[in-house]
């Protein structure tokens, strides 16, 4: 799949802008408008705030999403846009959904991506059976998975990338159960030439304190959304009321049995101390002063090593 949409250079054809890939770009438009019927809402598997996405089967049998945007400002055709498109397109990260390309003309405008079967990690956990398939191994590494990412992001990409969106809904999981992050659509590239001051973007009940009143885009926005959603992972659903408990209590206050899913058994020995590090870790995810909280690549390195963090 990945072959076939390798990038090349993007260009205007008669009026209309595609990024175009290996695979002509022009039919590769014609091929998802037909394959969702012009976006029939049966192809539809999830929206947002930014854009609803469609499962596209192409006659070469490959499966794709396309996320259709709502509204795209004129801005989508300068040069900065472009360019932080191809930047995106050149991603390769396991724990990363591969975007392939933009397509837009003066009726539809959308970004192709990568599918996985399984969806979103917000789907999964919200269902019985499906959310008792993920065991506490499988959580852990989806937990891992998701810091690997993020380190990436912010450590290796240059310049650096924040997502400055991560929720359950933007983790999709493979048949292996492997997390990958999406929905790039509101991530910022950080510029040491640039104060990074941006609108407010972000999934309610993720977004860093800070953000809500500075408006200031920086790495640990996305820490302290790793911290919420990790939780996630661990109780099976979003709660704020634990949250506060986590924060509020000492440590060895704190009872695990009350901050784990309780559609699952009991962990091992082994696996309780796994988790109590990783609450732990937690805990400083969520400071209330970004300065204090770890960066991603200190969180990969501790849950790499199983290192308990003091």
């Amino acid at each position: 799949m990945e072959k076939k949409f390798r990038n090349r250079r993007y260009g205007y054809e008669e009026g209309q802008f595609f990024s175009v890939c290996s695979y002509d770009g022009k039919a590769l438009y014609k091929e998802i408008v037909m394959a969702t019927e012009e976006f029939n809402d049966i192809f539809c598997i999830g929206k947002g705030d930014y854009g609803s996405v469609y499962r596209a089967e192409l006659p070469s049998g490959d499966v794709i999403a396309v996320k259709k945007l709502y509204h795209v400002p004129e801005m989508a055709m300068h040069r900065s846009f472009l360019n932080e498109i191809k930047a995106l397109t050149e991603i390769k990260h396991r724990n990363i959904v591969k975007l392939f390309g933009f397509c837009s003309n003066s009726r539809h405008s959308f970004l192709v991506y990568e599918y996985h079967e399984r969806g979103s990690l917000a789907k999964i956990l919200s269902m019985e059976e499906e959310a008792m398939e993920l065991d506490w191994q499988k959580r852990l590494k989806i937990i891992k998975g998701i810091a690997h990412a993020l380190s990436y992001m912010h450590h290796d990409c240059s310049p650096a990338i924040v997502h400055r969106d991560l929720s359950s809904n933007n983790i999709l999981l493979d048949p292996e159960y492997e997390a990958h992050i999406s929905d790039f659509g509101t991530s910022k590239f950080l510029k040491i030439d640039s104060s990074n001051w941006s609108s407010l973007a972000g999934t309610y009940g993720y977004v860093a304190l800070e953000f809500a009143y500075t408006m200031k885009v920086t790495e640990t926005c996305d820490v302290y959304s790793f911290g919420l959603l990790t939780m996630e992972v661990i109780k099976g659903k979003h709660s704020g009321d634990l949250i506060a408990y986590l924060m509020s209590s000492k440590p060895e206050n704190i009872e695990l049995k009350d901050l784990l899913d309780q559609r699952l058994l009991y962990p091992s020995q082994e696996i309780e101390r796994s988790l109590k590090s990783v609450l732990k870790l937690v805990r400083t995810c969520l400071h209330v002063d970004p300065q204090f909280r770890p960066t991603m690549l200190f969180i990969t390195r501790l849950l790499s090593t199983g290192a308990s963090y003091e």
